[in-house]
């Protein structure tokens, strides 16, 4: 057999063992979006409090209602499977580690989801409070958001502020297998700054700095965080 045939089936390996893992990631998803249609009415209620209520809200289309609960219940799957999916990523990695590098990247299943929540509580109880009443309020206007609009916009709050809560753990991996150091990051701390604001502009559902504010406060913890990892992760660095 050919070095190239040895090539070749080792590539075919790694895309069986690649569609097997998303296989998995996918119905742990599809699982836990099931779970959640118990779930869904009490989440949307729990979504509405920021805006006073349901009552607050009204529904136009006739499907409206059914696709903010399927909306909702894609979400809190997707939360309730992320252990999963993060250890299907996890598992694809780890057979080309050391013994002591797969450890640490074992420690990122749990990681990965309290990050995550952590974001997703920061958008919950310090973005929304600040946001929707500059929203609502604005120009004085009475405002009476459909439910589609209002649970779209808070659903992709909460989940790319809780995935932008996720960096440090992504720099710690990085850094562990030698991708980045602490020492670059210092060095990119102004870059930095400038990636957090556009990072900022882009979620934060306002453009008044107030928000923007709240929210590259964080991101920038979050960042001398990624250091403080990236050091450990490479010490003699």
């Amino acid at each position: 057999m050919t070095s190239r045939q040895v090539e070749s089936l080792e590539l075919i390996e790694h895309v069986n063992e690649l569609r097997k893992r998303l296989l998995i990631a996918l119905l742990a998803v599809v699982g836990g979006t099931l779970i959640s249609f118990a779930l869904a009415e009490r989440l949307i209620r729990i979504l509405a409090v920021p805006i006073g209520g349901l009552e607050r809200l009204q529904s136009i289309a006739v499907t409206e209602n059914v696709g903010v609960f399927m909306r909702v219940s894609l979400l809190a799957g997707f939360i309730l499977a992320l252990p999963v999916v993060v250890y299907q990523v996890v598992a694809f990695f780890s057979p080309g580690l050391e013994k002591n590098e797969k450890r640490w990247l074992y420690s990122a299943i749990p990681s990965a989801t309290i990050l995550f929540l952590s974001g997703v509580a920061f958008s919950y109880f310090v973005m929304l409070p600040t946001a929707i009443p500059f929203l609502t309020e604005f120009l004085g206007v009475t405002t009476v958001p459909r439910l589609s609009d209002y649970i779209g916009f808070v659903t992709n709050l909460l989940f790319w502020i809780g995935l932008s809560f996720e960096t440090p753990l992504l720099i710690f991996l990085l850094a562990k297998i030698g991708l980045v150091s602490a020492g670059m990051l210092l060095r990119g701390w102004r870059y930095a700054i400038i990636i957090i604001a556009v990072i900022a502009a882009f979620a934060t559902p306002t453009v008044d700095p107030i928000s923007m504010g709240l929210l590259m406060l964080p991101l920038f913890v979050l960042y001398l965080l990624s250091i403080i990892l990236a050091r450990i992760a490479r010490p003699r660095e």
